[in-house]
This record gives C-alpha cells, sequence and structure tokens, in this order.
C-alpha cells in the first residue's frame, strides 16, 4: 500500500510536471508565435503588400497622369492653341483617340484664350469664374504644380463621379495655355481596389491630406469621411498624414483587436495609401494550434510548428524573390531597379563619374502577341532579355521597365558611349533570326539614351529618356535617339 501511494505520488509528480511543462511550452510557444507573426506582418507582409499594391496603382491608377502629361507636352495640342484654335475638328480627334487609346472615360482641353471646354464629343462648354462647377479651372490656372488630382462630377459623362488629372498646358515660354488631362470613373478606381483587397486580403484606402478618405473598395462603403473623426485610428492619424513617401509603420486598437497599418504619400496623386490588417485573422491560425497543443504530444506540436516554420521561411524567400526579380527575364524589376538605381547614382556622384541609361522598347510588340500568341510572345522577351544581356558591358544593369520595355544602367559611362552600347544592342536584335516563319518582319528595337546630370532629379532624368524613347518612335522604330 505504501508503495502504491508512493507510485501514485511519483505519478502525480511527473503528471504535474509533464502538464506544467507541455502549458509552459505551449503557452510560451503561442506568445513567441504570436509576436513573431504580428512582427512579421508589421515589418514584411504590410510593407510588401503596400510595395505590391503601389505597383498595381502605376500600371492602373496612375497611367492617366502619364498620358496626362505627355498630352500637356504635346506639341501639336500646343500649337493648336497657340495658332489660334482654328480647327475644332482637329482637336475633337485628337481627344477622342487619346481617350480611346488609353481607356480613359473622359479626354478634355480649356484652353485659357477663349475658355472653351474641349471633349471629343466637340465644345462642351465656356467655363466661367463665377459658376461653381468651374472653380477647378481656375484653381488649376493658379497651381505651381504642374498637375493636381480632382474628384469631380463629369458634365461630359452623365455627370459620373470621376478621378480627374487636371495637368497645366504652357507654352514654350512658360505662358499658361489651358488645362488637360484624362479621368477614371469612380466606381471603376473602386473596383480596382476591391481587386486589390481580395488580391492582397488586406484593407485598402486613400486619404487626402485633410485626412478624408476619398477612394476605398466597395467592401468599405460604410467607411467613410475623415480618419481624424473614426475612433481608433483617429490616435495615428497624424502619423499618417506626414507628407512623406517614406512608409510609416503603425498600428491601432479597433473592436478590442489590434489593427496594422502601413502607409504611404504617393505625390502623383497628391494622396496617402493605407493598407491595413486585423491582427485577429492573423491569428487565427496559432488560436488553433495553440488549442490542438493542448490535447497532443509534444513531438507533434515541435513537428507542426517545424513543418509551419519551413513553409513560412520557403513562402518568405519566394515572396522576397518575386518582390526584386521579374521571373521571365531574370532581370530586376522596377521595385528592385528603384533601389538599385538610387545606390548607382550616388555611387557615381561620389567617384566623381558620369553616368548614363538606356529606356529602349520592343517595337510593335503587340503585334506579335496578336499574330503568334502570348506564348511566343514570351518567348521573344525572354529572347531578347539574353541578347541585351550578352550586348551591355559587365558593371551594367538591366531592369525590366515595363511590358515590353527594358532600363540598362550605365555607370562610368557617358552619352556618346551609351548610344554605342544602344546601337550594339539594337543590331544584334535587328538581325537575330528569331524564328517566327518565313514571311515575319525582322523583329526590332527602338531605344533612348541619356546622361545624368549632377544637378537633375532622377524624375526629370527618366522623363528626358523616355521622351528619347518617344522620338525614336516618332522617327520610325529602329534607331536610337539621345537627349
Amino acid at each position: 500500500m505504501p508503495f502504491a501511494s508512493e507510485k501514485t505520488r511519483l505519478l502525480g509528480r511527473l503528471s504535474l510536471i509533464l502538464v506544467v511543462g507541455f502549458l509552459t511550452t505551449s503557452i510560451a510557444s503561442y506568445l513567441v508565435s504570436r509576436n513573431s507573426i504580428r512582427s512579421n506582418i508589421a515589418e514584411q507582409a504590410l510593407p510588401l503588400t503596400a510595395d505590391n499594391v503601389y505597383s498595381e496603382i502605376q500600371r492602373d491608377i496612375l497611367q492617366p497622369v502619364v498620358v496626362s502629361s505627355l498630352m500637356a507636352q504635346d506639341t501639336f495640342l500646343r500649337d493648336w492653341l497657340l495658332h489660334g484654335e482654328r480647327d475644332t475638328a482637329q482637336i475633337e480627334r485628337y481627344l477622342q483617340e487619346i481617350r480611346l487609346k488609353y481607356g480613359a472615360v473622359s479626354s478634355f482641353l480649356v484652353s485659357e484664350r477663349t475658355r472653351r471646354y474641349y471633349y471629343g464629343g466637340g465644345i462642351l462648354k465656356v467655363v466661367q469664374q463665377d459658376n461653381p462647377v468651374d472653380k477647378w479651372y481656375f484653381r488649376v490656372r493658379a497651381l505651381n504644380a504642374p498637375y493636381e488630382t480632382n474628384v469631380d462630377y463629369d458634365l461630359a459623362n452623365r455627370n459620373t463621379m470621376t478621378v480627374f488629372i487636371n495637368y497645366r498646358v504652357v507654352d514654350y515660354n512658360g505662358r499658361f495655355l489651358g488645362a488637360t488631362g484624362i479621368g477614371l470613373t469612380l466606381d471603376a478606381v473602386s473596383r480596382l481596389i476591391d481587386k486589390y483587397q481580395q488580391q492582397f486580403r488586406r484593407r485598402i484606402y486613400f486619404v487626402d491630406p485633410q485626412g478624408t478618405i476619398v477612394l476605398a473598395g466597395k467592401s468599405m462603403r460604410d467607411t467613410r469621411g475623415s480618419i481624424l473623426n473614426q475612433p481608433g485610428i483617429d490616435e495615428i492619424a497624424g502619423q499618417i498624414l506626414n507628407r512623406t513617401k517614406v512608409p510609416s509603420s503603425l498600428e491601432y486598437q479597433r473592436d478590442g483587436s489590434m489593427v496594422l497599418v502601413n502607409s504611404r504619400f504617393i505625390p502623383e496623386l497628391g494622396w496617402y495609401l493605407v493598407v491595413e490588417q486585423d491582427e485577429r485573422e492573423a491569428m487565427r491560425p496559432i488560436n488553433q494550434v495553440f488549442l490542438l497543443n493542448l490535447t497532443v504530444s509534444i513531438a507533434i506540436s515541435l513537428l507542426v510548428v517545424t513543418i509551419t516554420l519551413f513553409a513560412v521561411n520557403r513562402y518568405q524567400r519566394r515572396l522576397e524573390r518575386l518582390a526584386t526579380i521579374d521571373a521571365l527575364t531574370g532581370f530586376l524589376n522596377r521595385q528592385a531597379f528603384e533601389s538599385v538605381f538610387g545606390k548607382m547614382i550616388a555611387q557615381a556622384a561620389r567617384a566623381r563619374q558620369p553616368f548614363s541609361a538606356i529606356l529602349f522598347d520592343i517595337d510593335l510588340f503587340k503585334r506579335i502577341n496578336d499574330t503568334y500568341g502570348h506564348l511566343k510572345g514570351d518567348e521573344v522577351i525572354r529572347t531578347i532579355a539574353k541578347l541585351a544581356a550578352a550586348n551591355v558591358r559587365a558593371g551594367d544593369v538591366i531592369a525590366r521597365w515595363g511590358g515590353e520595355e527594358f532600363f540598362v544602367m550605365l555607370p562610368n559611362c557617358t552619352q556618346q558611349q551609351a548610344v554605342r552600347v544602344a546601337e550594339q544592342l539594337r543590331h544584334a536584335i535587328s538581325t537575330y533570326d528569331f524564328t517566327l516563319d518565313q514571311s515575319s518582319q525582322p523583329i526590332t528595337v527602338s531605344a533612348g539614351a541619356a546622361q545624368y546630370g549632377s544637378e537633375e532629379t532622377t524624375d526629370a532624368f527618366f522623363a528626358r529618356v523616355d521622351q528619347a524613347l518617344y522620338q525614336a518612335k516618332a522617327q520610325g522604330r529602329n534607331v536610337t535617339v539621345a537627349v
């Protein structure tokens, strides 16, 4: 009997040690996992989502900014205004073509001389300073910046709420000639945001500098007004509205749960991009694992944690690679390019060496896709990527700039040398046999080259290189233009 009692006590102690040890391990594991997931969301997942969304925005939402800029600098449009607006059919065709080509809901031009509002269907009206509907024009007229982003009713499209890019048009001496631009319907932009939210499983919306939520998806239909007045986020609203392009990682409490926030200012839109994730959804799997750990052995728990960590690390490594490398060509993607470009510019400045760049584009690439299919088009892009890598210098860096555009960074290279590199690359591509079919035309590229100016901004440099490529296209393609 004493032996049985001692055995019971021993088993009780062992059971207690195992239970306490297992509970301690499980709770500690839960707390560590929770903090790790929270840290991973705040430091990696949310910033990565914000970067991906920003890349998507550049393609889907910021395109009107680029198109409006091209319209404002178009010599045809400026000359037409300067020559007295004689043939309105010309500007109607121009605006109609812009709208159709870029899939915009609206394209417009307002003349400062006549105050006429032109669109693809003709003259819509004459803007007047005392008309509240026209106050946007006189606001743009007084702008110091080249353009503004504005949400307003589109009179040419049944008063549909539209996101307008209002761009100032000036003559060759900087005198104000009028305003031009295009617009996207608010519904179209909301659908894009819904697509981002579904794709990235985050709350995504845009806030203006005053804190008003100006754009959000349909899933956030009830979340309107200003973040300055909404419980929880109002405590960090001032940190969000910081006028800096550097992303901010923040958090606040909502309905008893921690919400992690990543925000950044997008100067092209003049708005803040806000990406949120409720911690509860991210923590649900770890809570389930915690409950499971209370009923299974330590070995199974360790195995589950090991497999989970292995899967998370593998997925994380894959995401990191996808975030920097273009899968089709193996070159840097647009996001990674921005970091590398800045470092190369700084290095060139420290070494007092010239820095040049080439932007080249596959001519008539859409025709290749339409004629031979997208798989053949991808094969052409891969082949051109290999030819480009073989025809630049060892220290040069190539990034995939867009669908069929490539950006070559040339350290310690003058503009004259950059032109030679571009010509060598262009000749290698134009003489290569892509084996499409016997009747196919040679595949060619157009290139623009420029040398970075010591006092030049990166935006101005990109604009010059892009303008050089635009001129190469205008000169008949398969040429190199330097500016």
